[in-house]
């Protein structure tokens, strides 16, 4: 009966070790999973929804560490010298729908790249400029004055908006 124990006791060790590098793997903090969009933690969970601003949004991690709530976005590619707009836009949009959704506002993000991260404090100018943001990206979208920014067929293919624009590249 010891024996079997042991046995068991080794094996929580070693599945507790392996979920502890494929934590830190991922680029996430410590804390627990709670929101997952990828398959390798839990299955896929559903878009977060704010109906005020008709926004949605899938965070790649979403983590609960010390009552705090912190949603992390991962980037295939490697680091830039400073995040992207576009890649700090998304993870403050994540933060607006985790607070919305959860009623807890996230003190911060994490842009989580192939060799290095960044903590993005969700501060209410952040707020402030995302939500001025989506509005003038409602006002062309009713307006139709959409037009592509990008000259890379790769992202072209991956668009959202790919079926209806008439200036797709790809």
């Amino acid at each position: 009966m010891t024996s079997i124990i042991l046995i068991l006791f080794l094996l929580a060790l070693i599945f507790f070790w392996q979920s502890n590098r494929q934590q830190k793997a991922a680029g996430l903090p410590g804390g627990r999973v709670i929101y997952s969009d990828t398959h390798a933690w839990r299955n896929v969970e559903k878009p977060l929804f704010y109906p005020a601003l008709a926004l949605t949004g899938k965070p790649d991690y979403l983590i609960e560490k010390n009552g705090q709530l912190i949603p992390v976005e991962v980037k295939s590619g490697r680091a830039p010298e400073s995040p992207y707009d576009s890649h700090i836009f998304q993870l403050a949009s994540y933060c607006l729908l985790v607070e919305k959704t959860y009623g807890k506002r996230p003190p911060y993000g994490i842009i989580h790249y192939e060799n290095r991260d960044f903590a993005v404090d969700y501060t209410k100018d952040l707020e402030n400029t995302l939500i001025e943001l989506l509005g003038d990206m409602r006002e062309d979208e009713v307006r139709g004055n959409m037009s592509r920014s990008h000259e890379q067929a790769s992202r072209c293919k991956r668009c959202g908006y790919r079926d209806t624009c008439e200036e797709g590249i790809a």
